[in-house]
């Protein structure tokens, strides 16, 4: 598995009310994306915004994050995003069985 890190940084003077209704939009777009496990939205104090993203490959998640994904992003905030990837060779769940 791998986690990918996506982060931007966000218009300043967006409410965390405005950013919740963003990324809410956005969720059709990875709801049953091939190879997504799990996405958590990220919105930092200092108004950085992104994800972290549990994916079953980085292939995956390569294709999830093409230029125009890219693009998208950046149209929108006004930057590219910065994208990282970590090996993801266990996982503890709390909320369910421990150790995946």
């Amino acid at each position: 598995m791998i986690t990918a890190i996506v982060r931007f940084p966000l218009p300043q003077g967006l409410s965390s009310d405005d950013v919740k209704a963003i990324y809410e939009h956005s969720v059709p777009q990875f709801r049953g994306a091939a190879g997504l496990i799990r996405k958590y939205y990220l919105h930092g104090a200092d108004q950085t915004g992104g994800g972290v993203y549990l994916w079953e490959s980085r292939e995956a998640a390569e294709m999830m994050y093409s230029e125009a994904w890219r693009q998208q992003i950046a149209n929108r905030f006004g930057a590219a995003p910065q994208i990282e990837y970590f090996e993801t060779p266990v996982i503890i769940d709390n909320t369910g069985t421990g150790a995946e």
